[in-house]
């Protein structure tokens, strides 16, 4: 989602606080201080501000009420700049005010972290930055019986359905429609009445029983009484949680990569492999994984990521695999960071041959085996599949996949090269949901997404790497819903802040 969008969490709006423990530079006199948030662009000068904090007379140990009303996107990266200044005087110009330091981060960080950064400013200076606010929205579970209705079929009985629609703009009136379902789409209306939360909220009672009745028939039989009846037979009211209250309750996303070393990628050495690695610019698997690990690693605590390889010949014996550690290390894939990754990865091609087929299901098992350990709703396994062609273990993936929908789990495949990704489409279960030896995959776990459809080229490249991370993560929070829903877990209580160790 974009700055745009519409937050994903119900109102109030999140928000950020700030406050900020001493500067130990400052020891002559007490210190006014102020913080100004800011969008973190690196290379542009001219940065906007999203605001300021109040100013706090007198004091080592401020803290700022003023809130900070910023969008959350957890497809996007959002830098932020927190620069810190002794106010002088009341003018407005922060320059004519002693800047004490400045801290960076993204959103996803203060989102994600536990406890909250703090973050040192370049004299020492800290402060903590606490996440933001959100409260679950009520959803009403409501249940109706008919009676009577009108029968519309000619040769058989009506297919009732019913169509609701708010009335009024605060909600107070509920407006029912009842209709004949036709092949067609051309429903027959039946009748309409009207109801409101309240009444609703009463539940099974002689008040929710309602008349059905036809504007148009009413009007022309003197008689006409009803179309017949509706009953309310139950109505309950639970807490909807999201995915930022999960997140804050401290679930943590653990990412996995899975790179294709198959030999359809090319020659690493030559320009036209997809995986060369160029002196000049990241190939089409190091963008990928940037793009999306970047924004993913704000919301795993340890920052290490398993790294995995399929399709090569690996040292020492040459056998095929197709669950290799990029690092080498068989019983710790794990890699430091983003960074750690990539290295592994340009590590990984130079010492194993590539080779074949491409088989998915040896690492969708390797990553369900974790995920299948903790079901608790403490973490949540997000698999990364970069890959270049057609799969070749289409059965024994789709069998994964239906198994993994089970667990806590979501992958993403990002298709890299011009080869034709139908089976990529199949597995990607929106339209509809894949199957196994008869069994139906509990949820929709995959998505799949194009590289190339994000590759402009030039200037135009980095804002196509924000498109691909923003559809290649446009899923995870709902896939993350759609488990704990199902598994009734709901999201702990947000962890308080420590306390504040005093400075030296």
């Amino acid at each position: 989602m974009a700055m745009s969008c519409v937050p994903m969490f119900p109102s109030p709006c999140p928000c950020v606080h700030i406050t900020t423990s001493p500067c130990p530079c400052v020891s002559m006199s007490l210190s006014p201080p102020r913080v100004v948030l800011s969008p973190r662009y690196p290379c542009c000068p001219c940065i906007p501000q999203f605001g300021r904090t109040e100013v706090i007379d007198n004091s080592l140990n401020p803290d700022f009420l003023r809130k900070f009303v910023l969008d959350y996107c957890f497809e996007e990266r959002q830098n932020l700049r927190f620069d810190l200044y002794d106010v002088d005087s009341k003018s407005p110009d922060l320059s004519k005010h002693d800047f004490l330091g400045q801290a960076f981060c993204t959103l996803g960080e203060i989102v994600g972290s536990q406890p909250p950064p703090r973050d040192p400013t370049p004299q020492g200076g800290a402060g903590w930055m606490t996440p933001p606010d959100s409260t679950p929205q009520d959803v009403a579970t409501l249940q109706f019986c008919a009676n009577k209705l009108d029968k519309k079929d000619f040769f058989g009985k009506s297919d009732p359905f019913m169509v609701f629609y708010r009335s009024n703009e605060d909600g107070t009136a509920i407006k029912v429609e009842v209709y004949d379902w036709d092949r067609d789409g051309s429903h027959d209306f039946i009748g309409e009445f009207t109801t409101s939360y309240r009444e609703l909220a009463r539940g099974q009672s002689h008040f929710n029983v309602y008349e059905v009745v036809n504007p148009r028939k009413k009007m022309k039989k003197k008689k006409y009484l009803n179309s017949g009846t509706v009953t309310l037979l139950s109505f309950a009211v639970e807490a909807e949680h999201t995915f930022l209250d999960y997140i804050r309750g401290g679930t943590q996303l653990n990412f996995t990569v899975a790179i294709d070393f198959t030999a359809s990628n090319g020659n690493p050495s030559q320009p036209t492999s997809l995986h060369y690695l160029s002196p000049f610019q990241l190939n089409a698997y190091s963008l990928a994984l940037r793009a999306v690990g970047d924004i993913i690693q704000d919301y795993d605590s340890d920052k290490m990521f398993p790294a995995l390889g399929f399709g090569a010949k690996v040292p020492p014996d040459g056998h095929v695999s197709h669950e290799f550690p990029l690092n080498g290390d068989a019983s710790n894939p794990a890699c430091r960071g983003i960074a750690g990754v990539l290295e592994a990865y340009q590590r990984s091609l130079r010492r194993v041959q590539l080779y074949g087929p491409t088989n998915f299901a040896p690492v969708v098992n390797h990553v369900a085996r974790s995920a299948a350990t903790v079901l608790d709703g403490s973490q949540y396994f997000v698999l990364l599949i970069i890959t270049d062609g057609v799969i070749s273990d289409m059965a024994q993936t789709k069998e994964a996949i239906v198994n993994a929908a089970k667990l806590p789990m979501s992958i993403i495949i990002v298709g890299v090269g011009q080869a034709e990704f139908d089976a990529m489409v199949e597995l990607d279960g929106d339209d509809i949901r894949i199957s196994s030896r008869g069994k139906v995959a509990e949820r929709d776990i995959v998505q799949f997404v194009p590289f190339r459809d994000y590759m402009s080229g030039g200037p135009g490249a980095g804002l196509s790497m924000a498109g691909l991370a923003r559809e290649v993560l446009a899923e995870i929070p709902d896939q993350l819903l759609s488990y704990m829903k199902a598994r009734g877990i709901k999201p702990p209580p947000v962890p308080p802040i420590p306390p504040e160790t005093p400075p030296p």
